[in-house]
């Protein structure tokens, strides 16, 4: 079984994923982090110099970068490694955020990654969450989720996570950070953002994080 989740930046996508794996006993898989660890990638190898993206290069160095998941006993959550080192607190910090849409909208990076995606679920039952898992990733999953929030309460709830994990950010950078993520990934020629069609939405901007899951989990038992 294929459960596709989609929805804007910061809105709860992952979160929901984690839940729902854990509930049913699913492999989870953040399409988020793969195109985070590709840009982190690209930051430490000076793909990305004077604010600009050098695709020759990238391109060059592409079939090198190798992402994948390990679950953490200790911490109880799943692990992003680049190219064998675990890299989860380096993706998640606003420089990476600020480059991983432009990173993410280069035509050869989402067709390697949508490949290593459809990979994983060779493997079993899986929740996957991203931007175009539903149309383009698995247009044919058992269950699609749209999900949304406002931007205002997306940009609020990202900048609690990076305070809470020491990050020294002020919040009308995260609320930037957010809109030009949105603007960028609906507008973007390769695998825009956007609701498929047979997509269940669900607004989340007032919703708690249990309900959330709650909302989901009977959506999925009810049908």
């Amino acid at each position: 079984m294929i459960i596709a989740i989609d929805g804007y930046s910061s809105c709860g996508k992952s979160t929901i994923a984690k839940g729902i794996a854990k509930e049913l006993g699913f492999i989870y898989v953040d399409t988020g982090a793969m195109y985070r660890a590709v840009t982190l990638f690209c930051l430490q190898n000076n793909v990305i110099d004077n604010n600009e993206i050098n695709e020759f290069l990238l391109k060059k160095y592409i079939d090198s970068i190798h992402i994948s998941f390990v679950f953490d006993a200790e911490t109880q959550s799943q692990q992003t490694y680049l190219n064998g080192v675990q890299v989860e607190k380096e993706i998640r910090g606003l420089e990476v955020a600020s480059w991983v849409s432009p990173v993410s909208k280069i035509g050869f990076v989402r067709q390697k990654l949508v490949g290593m995606q459809r990979e994983f679920a060779e493997h079993g039952n899986i929740v996957m969450d991203g931007r175009d898992i539903g149309t383009v990733v698995f247009p044919n999953a058992d269950y699609k989720f749209f999900i949304t929030a406002s931007a205002q309460v997306r940009a609020q709830r990202r900048y609690e996570e990076l305070k809470a994990k020491g990050e020294q950010v002020d919040f009308e950078d995260v609320l930037h950070n957010i809109e030009q993520r949105d603007l960028i990934d609906t507008t973007r020629s390769e695998s825009p953002l956007s609701q498929a069609s047979d997509a269940i939405v669900f607004d989340t901007t007032n919703v708690t994080r249990e309900e959330q899951l709650q909302w989901i989990l009977n959506k999925i038992q009810q049908s």
